[in-house]
């Protein structure tokens, strides 16, 4: 569950806000949500396995570094290009109805 300013715990986004084919970062929660086919979400860490960066967008079936162009696929985020050695870590996540939750 996210938690916002208040302290109150809630969905991190809904399923409509994460677009088929593509993503969205919150580097916030060192997650980003793909959709990679309908209705398939995934979660992966925002670190770039390369320097520690954090990943900036999902754009074009990959999610994007911009500190040494390093790419990750969506649907397993294993490298697509650039300098990083390994994939994206895995981030537990939990979809109920249209929501969706860390963990």
């Amino acid at each position: 569950m996210a938690t916002d300013d208040a302290g109150t715990t809630g969905p991190l986004t809904t399923t409509a806000a994460i677009p088929v084919g593509g993503g969205a970062v919150f580097p916030e929660h060192g997650v980003v949500i793909t959709q990679p086919t309908a209705g398939l979400f995934l979660a992966f860490s925002t670190t770039c396995t390369h320097q520690g960066c954090t990943v900036r967008a999902v754009a074009g079936g990959t999610i994007n570094c911009f500190c040494h162009g390093s790419r990750f696929r969506i649907t397993d985020g294993s490298v697509a290009g650039g300098p990083a050695p390994e994939p994206l870590p895995r981030r537990p996540i939990t979809v109920t109805g249209d929501s969706i939750n860390l963990g």
